[in-house]
């Protein structure tokens, strides 16, 4: 008895354990699989501007579930389409294509306008009636007093004060939605461009543009806004207001015209992409084609150089998808963030008064950071899938992986120390890894193998064993 007693001495101060550790190794592939994440992917223009484009021209039961990496609908239309009368709102034109989104589990980002090339009143002619100035203009020449579409003054106090209300209707719905994207700062410029070239051509004072920044930033205080690079035509400071009022960019304006004038502010994007998500849109595709615009090497070099996140599907989609689907699946591999599992290991078996060590070795693969942020857990699972344990390793946000160029991931190896709780049940279960909130819960997709259908992905196995 007395010498197995000194045996067992020996072994506890000698670090020994009765496990016969091996350690598992695994090298998780990327299978090149198209990612719905947060912050991220493709938007559907569902209207762009005129009700009739794009995606309103798909069935209702049509939810576009075929197009891979579709995460984000983007209703962007008049504001007198939501306030046909004073203090009047009718929600029901973008409640409802919203709806069959948010069914899917996707979001919805809009654009509310003030000016329209095609129609008079993009601002409520109730506002003008109001006593709001504004403008005739015709496409082509500006200001004309005969012209058939008109244009608010966009400095105009009885304009802004209407405005000013909508806005807060508009932020009582949506601002801190989870179902929402972004909102577009979209009530300067012809098509909420943040330019007027198309409509009266009236060049603003940089301080215009600021109270409209302003306006929207009063009222939406949670969901991101994004103001449109064309604002730096009304003075090249207001891109710079934007961002230190928490806004990101948006870029309307890419394969608009042909080489070498492809696209011209990737540079404004430099001090928005680390920290926002960038939004791109590019010409209205068959447009862009019949002038020569469309250039697919030049549409991946633009997402490269403004790291973009968003990107949009700025035609009929079901045509889109038929006519680029090579160019969407290149797309899909760098938009936004893509984070990979290189690497992870942990010992084959365990005792349960034990310590278990884990070590996961990630990149991100995208061309922006993953904005949401996360941290890896590992789930232990039984035979019949149910959660035997969670660890998480908190000391490691995600966010903070760096971005690689193309082809040439940043890989960062992280390690962690984790206690069972005493009542786990023993066994051999399967390891899923996971990257999601603080307290195990999965919210970011990854590229990999072995999805349960709740964004946690199996690994391999690991035995249990009683202390």
């Amino acid at each position: 008895m007395t010498r197995l007693i000194l045996l067992g001495i020996l072994l506890v101060i000698g670090g020994w354990s009765f496990s016969e550790e091996t350690t598992v190794v695994v090298h998780p592939q990327d299978t090149g699989a198209a990612l719905v994440n947060p912050m991220m992917g493709w938007k559907l223009n569902f209207y762009s501007n005129i009700l009739t484009n794009y995606g309103s021209k798909l069935e209702p039961s049509d939810t576009l579930d075929d197009f891979p990496g579709l995460s984000c609908i983007y209703l962007r239309l008049p504001w007198s389409y939501i306030e046909p009368q004073e203090g009047v709102y009718d929600w029901p034109v973008v409640d409802a294509p919203a709806q069959r989104w948010i069914e899917k589990g996707l979001q919805v980002a809009f654009r509310f306008s003030a000016s329209e090339s095609w129609m008079r009143y993009a601002t409520p002619e109730w506002v003008a009636a109001a006593g709001a100035k504004g403008h005739n203009f015709t496409v082509g020449k500006g200001v004309d007093e005969g012209g058939p579409f008109w244009e608010p003054d966009y400095n105009d106090p009885i304009f802004l004060e209407k405005l000013e209300h909508f806005l807060a209707v508009a932020a009582a719905r949506y601002d801190g939605n989870p179902n929402v994207a972004f909102v577009d700062v979209g009530s300067f410029g012809v098509w909420g461009e943040g330019h007027t070239f198309a409509s009266t051509r009236i060049t603003y004072p940089a301080d215009v543009v600021k109270k409209h920044l302003d306006l929207y930033a009063r009222h939406f205080k949670k969901t991101l806004l994004a103001a449109n690079d064309d604002f730096s035509f009304q003075g090249n400071n207001i891109i710079d207001y934007a961002f230190d009022k928490g806004m990101t960019l948006r870029d309307d304006s890419i394969l608009v015209q042909p080489p070498p004038n492809s696209y011209f502010h990737a540079a404004m994007a430099q001090r928005f992409w680390p920290v926002r998500p960038v939004i791109l849109e590019h010409e209205h595709y068959q447009p862009s084609i019949d002038k020569g615009a469309w250039h697919r090497d030049i549409f991946l070099r633009a997402i490269e150089e403004y790291h973009a996140s968003y990107i949009c599907i700025h035609w009929f989609p079901r045509e889109f998808l038929e006519k680029e689907r090579t160019l969407i699946e290149q797309v899909n591999l760098r938009l936004g963030y893509r984070l990979q599992l290189h690497k992870a290991t942990w010992p084959a078996k365990i005792r349960l008064n034990e310590r278990l060590h884990f070590t996961s070795a990630w990149a991100n693969a995208g061309v922006a950071p993953c904005y949401p942020g996360g941290f890896v857990a590992y789930t232990l699972k039984d035979g019949k899938g149910g959660i035997v344990a969670v660890l998480v390793n908190e000391s490691f946000n995600i966010q903070s992986l760096p971005v690689g160029s193309a082809g040439k991931p940043v890989v960062k190896e992280i390690d962690s120390s984790h206690g069972f709780a005493p009542n786990t049940c023993l066994g051999v279960f399967d390891v899923y890894i996971s990257i999601g909130l603080r307290d195990g819960t999965p919210k970011i997709a990854l590229p990999h193998a072995g999805e349960d259908g709740h964004r946690r992905y199996r690994i391999g196995t690991m035995e249990v064993l009683a202390p």
